[in-house]
């Protein structure tokens, strides 16, 4: 049998980092956009920067298989339902992606566009208390 000295090194890796921000910073850009007192850009400058501290700060504890696009701005099967292009159709009419996004994951009413399209709808991951965004499938 061997002992780790005669294995060589073990290499350590993070399957996902926590997204929030040390101090919920995520959370308050988020808030902070969905009432309009910043804009998409500082929102993104937000996530943009989680990332990095993110990123450096696993590179900072010797983590050697670093993820990427682990990242989220709500919710990862939103992401991936935007990244395959299943956009379900009502939402299409929205040309700006972000508000595309978030359309799709809070709904979004706007009596001046003429607007009033819900959330997709959300379910628990199997048992727990988490709960993700679920993909709407349509044919061609």
């Amino acid at each position: 049998m061997l002992n780790r000295t005669e294995a060589g090194p073990v290499a350590a890796a993070c399957l996902g980092y926590p997204r929030m921000g040390l101090n919920r910073e995520l959370k308050k850009a988020l808030e902070a956009f969905w009432a309009g007192t910043i804009p998409a850009d500082a929102l993104e400058r937000t996530a943009k920067e989680l990332r990095r501290l993110n990123w450096s700060s696993m590179k900072a504890a010797g983590i050697d298989q670093i993820p990427s696009n682990d990242f989220s701005l709500y919710d990862h099967m939103l992401d991936t339902t935007v990244l395959v292009g299943a956009v379900p159709g009502r939402y299409l009419q929205i040309g700006e992606p972000l508000t595309r996004y978030f359309a799709m994951a809070r709904g979004l009413q706007s009596a001046g566009e003429r607007l009033d399209l819900p959330a997709l709808e959300m379910t628990k991951w199997f048992d727990t208390n988490y709960h993700y965004i679920v993909p709407e499938i349509e044919v061609g």
